[in-house]
């Protein structure tokens, strides 16, 4: 049985920022210095001193909790949400490998406040729909960025789905992108039915990136999807902050639009946004519910961000804006 004396919690040092290990699984080390406090880490905002260098079984609820203060104190309350449950992940490892009895990141649940969170910024005039997406029409990167950013309001899916999209979920015989529900929020399968300007996009990039796994990978490693960065990046470049549109934005746009201005049924476009939508009885519907109603309406809606484009930005004269 291993020893809990061999399986030590890391420390970052307060000076050099690195991690000091005892013995501990290599691919561990890797995956915690990525994840947690390496400097240009995803979490990382400063140095933090753990509680030493001590057999992971000792570590008692108050300790990690004052980690997390000192990480809430500097501001950064939702990188301590996060360090909660990747510390609460190295606990599950040490029970797992018999180096410790418990989880005690369990007993701190509700002992940071909750993170406040904002809407996501979103363009929902018709007029402004249309400005953004002559803008789009005119970005100058790569073809698979300009791909996934004028086809994200075409599909409408969460952020992460769009990068991380598969040619293999892909039927475009039957004009359709299925889903797997273990990919999806709700873990319910999704399908998007792809009209004909979507279709036009998927065979703009297929030449580049369809031999491979991804729809967008990443630049320069084909093997990793695009970055959570690049159409949140593109906006900033293309003149949006990130106060007027985001790309999870295109999901609020198309759930104003579709309801508001081409009147569409609600449960049509809370299905197609992947949120759970339940009969008079309670019982949610499967995929394949109202997928006629569904298919309808993303061909109106591509037709009808089609006509927005098109549509010629008022001029004002100088005349007409002095009266």
């Amino acid at each position: 049985m291993p020893s809990s004396a061999c399986f030590k919690i890391p420390v970052i040092c307060s000076t050099e920022n690195r991690f000091l290990f005892t013995t501990k699984p290599p691919a561990l080390q890797t995956w915690f210095c990525r994840k947690l406090h390496f400097p240009g880490g995803p979490f990382y905002s400063g140095p933090v001193t753990w509680p030493g260098s001590r057999p992971i079984a000792a570590i008692e609820a108050d300790e990690l909790l004052q980690v997390l203060r000192r990480i809430e104190a500097r501001g950064a309350l939702d990188t301590a949400h996060r360090c909660r449950g990747t510390s609460s992940q190295i606990f599950r490892y040490a029970i797992a490998t018999s180096r410790a009895k418990r989880d005690p990141s369990v007993d701190l649940r509700g002992a940071l406040p909750p993170v406040q969170r904002e809407h996501l910024a979103s363009i929902t005039d018709p007029a402004g729909i249309g400005e953004l997406l002559r803008t789009i029409d005119g970005y100058q990167g790569n073809l698979r960025t300009r791909c996934a950013l004028r086809l994200n309001p075409l599909v409408f899916v969460r952020p992460i789905n769009l990068r991380k999209a598969e040619w293999s979920h892909f039927h475009l015989n039957d004009a359709q992108w299925r889903i797997p529900g273990e990919l999806l929020k709700m873990r319910e399968d999704l399908i998007v039915p792809l009209s004909r300007q979507a279709m036009d996009i998927l065979r703009e990039i297929h030449p580049v990136t369809g031999q491979g796994r991804y729809l967008f990978p990443c630049e320069g490693n084909v093997f990793r999807a695009m970055s959570e960065n690049t159409i949140n990046g593109a906006l900033r470049r293309l003149g949006y902050s990130g106060d007027e549109m985001t790309g999870h934005g295109f999901r609020a746009m198309a759930r104003t639009v579709l309801d508001e201005v081409l009147n569409f049924r609600v449960e049509w476009i809370e299905m197609q946004l992947a949120h759970e939508v339940k009969d008079l009885n309670g019982r949610a519907y499967n995929r394949t519910t109202f997928l006629e109603g569904r298919t309808q309406m993303m061909h109106r809606w591509a037709d009808y961000l089609d006509e927005l484009r098109a549509m010629k930005p008022k001029v004002v004269s100088i005349q007409q804006h002095a009266a």
